[in-house]
């Protein structure tokens, strides 16, 4: 029964020791990691391997970087995101784990501004939507492999009102925008299943926090963080939810984990 996880730690050295408490803790087999921000060499592999996990980063200087940690082997890697063509960013890796899953980590593109200085869109929203668009065509790709699969990460979309604490505060941002909605629940139709909002179908459940205005006081969160299951994953799903205690951590990452456990 594996417990599969995705988080972004907004800086694997700034978080490092709430990351290694919680991965003692809840003792997850699987971490896809967003936000590292560092390089493959700087990333650090050995507190992880000892504590029992194989490691496999993609990583970039001071932004985005992603990584997998794996105490059930990994195989099969895939690095980057297949057929994107855009500025290279590293945000998109993709293993096998314990011989069976297929997973993928994510980091999607922000977005914002949405706009330009003139009033056009403007280059970071039409990557975002481009990004977006391409993970579709391999997600498809992923689905016609008849294999169980996890696409987990930061999707920087909120899909519905339900996943904000205020959707007016929201308006017109990246996050929320009609764009950005429609390409997340055309992928969601490719037979894609959110395993958090499967089990757990109330309001009021986030996966991120602004660091600004009390919000994580308040919870003023937003749901921003998913792990999306094929078929065969979804009918294997177990259980599903956020631990939101390690954003109450000193100096915690502004996100949570998202996990799901699997049977088989």
């Amino acid at each position: 029964m594996p417990t599969i996880a995705t988080w972004n730690v907004n800086s694997i050295k700034a978080r490092l020791p709430i990351v290694t408490d919680w991965l003692k803790s809840f003792s997850p087999d699987v971490v896809m990691l967003q936000e590292i921000k560092c390089q493959d060499a700087d990333f650090p592999e050995f507190e992880f391997k000892a504590l029992g996990y194989e490691v496999l980063v993609h990583g970039q200087k001071s932004y985005n970087g992603v990584a997998i940690l794996s105490r059930i082997g990994i195989s099969d890697p895939v690095i980057g995101l297949p057929e994107h063509d855009g500025p290279p960013q590293s945000r998109y890796i993709e293993a096998t784990v314990g011989g069976r899953w297929r997973v993928a980590g994510i980091y999607l593109p922000n977005g914002n501004p949405v706009a330009d200085a003139t009033g056009d869109p403007s280059e970071k929203f039409a990557y975002k939507l481009a990004w977006m668009d391409c993970l579709a065509a391999h997600a498809k790709r992923l689905l016609a492999d008849d294999r169980p699969t996890i696409l987990g990460g930061d999707f920087n979309v909120i899909p519905q009102p339900m996943d904000c604490w205020d959707p007016k505060v929201w308006e017109g941002d990246a996050l929320m925008r009609p764009e950005s909605r429609m390409r997340f629940h055309a992928l969601l139709n490719q037979g894609w299943t959110d395993t958090t909002r499967a089990l757990n179908p109330h309001p009021g459940l986030y996966s991120f926090w602004d660091y600004q205005a009390g919000a994580w006081q308040k919870n003023h969160g937003i749901r921003i963080d998913f792990l999306l299951a094929s078929a065969e994953a979804a009918d294997a799903l177990l259980a599903a939810g956020v631990d939101s205690a390690p954003r109450g951590k000193e100096k915690a990452s502004d996100h949570a984990p998202v996990w799901c456990r699997l049977a088989g």
